[in-house]
């Protein structure tokens, strides 16, 4: 996997996006096996060996068969140097979705065509609205039971208020499936995913159907005529400002339309973006390198008990052996061994520009939010923590293992597995989570990465919300009045830990000068 910095305009990074069990995990593979990246699903062709490249590489995700961690992926097709960020569809890690879209500068949608749009997909989708992110559309699994092609249309006409300009037209479905006609290109594309050489235009094709006593392949020509007279064409303008979606069929389980997926985002996909920072937005044409962080991940390697960083170059060029500055810290950094990844592979990058995304390693000194730089004082903003909806405490039985305790919840805590908030009278934790699945994994893996086992208990708080201080004065009234529901999470804001909303709501209204926030942005902590 030898990259060279051809510039960043070469680069094109985007993220997977869908529902639970919408067939993320196997697309992703599929692209990498249509890049030609590796030569079998499931496998690395690199220095002649068979290496596991599932992105779901950790030993519960396996188990589960869910994707809960982001992983990255880099590998190069057609001249260009795609970053792939497979993200997790539970909803439970919807905050490291939201913090890997951060990252990004286009996203592939993932839609069941049984299905339609499920409420993860929407959710995500309305994030990706908020940052203006162009999105790819693919309607997955059309070889099986599948809703109407216009109904799946219109559908996300309606529901994410996106034009959809259909790209390919399936002939069929389930067990009727004929195959997708190409058009874009007026070719037909077999049940093997193969297209055929002639491209005999899209009415030919159509009229090759057109006597068929099959219902569902009359209905499906039947839909393809309507939308061709009330569907726009394909606009990279209106594509790039998020406002029209491109719409490909297929089956990544059958690797049918999944080359032509790849080859739109090589065509479609735009090169790196302007990334949103104070005092002025980041440039990925200025000279100076900046990058910021988007996710930590510890225990990558499990026998080196390694942290890697993962950092999203936003101008520049990032060379190894480089000194940046942490905004946040005021500290520069010497950046040894920047790596580029393929899951848990991984190779050192000499240069990385902007759109890379890079992996360094490090010992606690990066978080996320944080950002790095070789020029002024910058800092990338747009990296939120939210309030959690589920708040336990943390049991340690065995007391001995306190030190071990508070190591495990910090490097989980900076990957996003959990938020962790110190109460400032008492001893323990509580840990705040979207959903169950979270407290699951970080059972697990407090077991099983630092011998650490812990029981999650119930808690007399519902939800946190962080204090904004403008009065110390009033922070330290309030602060005496509810000694025992103040906390710190782990950079030291204060955070109210709230036994109701109506108690958020009486506080508020009691303490004007003081602001209880659901949300923090990460690139504004102190």
């Amino acid at each position: 996997m030898s990259l060279e910095s051809t510039g960043y305009k070469s680069r094109r990074t985007f993220a997977i996006i869908s529902h639970p069990d919408a067939g993320k995990t196997t697309l992703t593979e599929k692209l990498l096996l249509n890049s030609g990246a590796i030569h079998l699903a499931g496998e690395v062709k690199e220095r002649g060996e068979r290496r596991r490249t599932r992105s779901d590489w950790m030993e519960i995700e396996q188990k589960r068969g869910i994707s809960i961690t982001s992983s990255v992926m880099t590998f190069e097709h057609d001249g260009l140097t795609l970053n792939l960020l497979d993200t997790p569809g539970h909803a439970d890690f919807s905050e490291d979705t939201y913090r890997t879209l951060t990252a990004v500068d286009s996203a592939i949608m993932v839609i069941d065509a049984a299905k339609g749009i499920e409420a993860q997909t929407r959710k995500l989708f309305e994030v990706c609205r908020l940052r203006d992110i162009p999105i790819i559309t693919f309607v997955n699994k059309i070889d099986r039971e599948a809703r109407d092609t216009l109904e799946i249309l219109d559908e996300i006409m309606e529901t994410l208020a996106l034009d959809t300009a259909p790209m390919m037209w399936p002939v069929g479905a389930g067990v009727d499936f004929n195959g997708l006609i190409d058009l874009e290109h007026g070719r037909f594309i077999s049940t093997e995913g193969k297209p055929e050489a002639e491209a005999p235009g899209i009415e030919a094709l159509a009229g090759r159907f057109a006597d068929t006593q099959n219902q569902q392949i009359a209905a499906s020509m039947e839909g393809l005529e309507l939308a061709s007279g009330s569907l726009p064409n394909f606009d990279q303008a209106a594509f790039e400002e998020g406002t029209l979606t491109p719409v490909y069929f297929g089956s990544a389980l059958k690797s049918i339309g999944v080359r032509e997926l790849l080859e739109a985002v090589c065509r479609f996909a735009p090169e790196p973006r302007t990334q949103p920072a104070r005092p002025e937005p980041v440039d990925p044409s200025m000279a100076a390198c900046t990058g910021f962080v988007f996710k930590v991940q510890a225990n990558m390697d499990p026998n080196h008990r390694d942290r890697v960083a993962f950092v999203r170059v936003a101008s520049g060029t990032l060379k190894r052996g480089m000194r940046l500055k942490n905004v946040r810290t005021g500290k520069d950094l010497k950046v040894a061994n920047p790596m580029f990844f393929f899951a848990r592979e991984r190779e050192l990058a000499d240069e990385a520009v902007a759109g890379d995304v890079v992996g360094i390693p490090n010992h606690g000194t990066l978080s996320v939010g944080d950002t790095l730089t070789e020029g002024p004082d910058v800092t990338v903003t747009g990296i939120p923590n939210f309030a959690p909806e589920l708040l336990r405490r943390v049991h340690l039985s065995d007391a001995s293992k306190t030190k071990q305790l508070a190591k495990a919840l910090n490097d989980l805590a900076e990957e996003g597995v959990v938020q962790v908030f110190k109460p400032t009278l008492g001893s323990g934790y509580y840990v705040g989570a979207v959903g169950p699945l979270q407290l699951e994994v970080l059972t697990s893996r407090a077991a099983a990465e630092y011998s650490v086992p812990i029981r999650i208990e119930p808690a007399q708080y519902v939800t946190a919300r962080w204090v904004k201080v403008n009065d110390k004065a009033q922070f330290d009234k309030f602060a005496a009045l509810h000694r025992l529901n103040i906390a710190e999470d782990r950079y030291g804001d204060p955070v109210f830990l709230a036994p109701s909303q109506w108690e958020i709501d009486r506080c508020a209204k009691d303490f004007p000068e003081l602001v209880f926030m659901a949300t923090k942005d990460r690139g504004l902590a102190a």
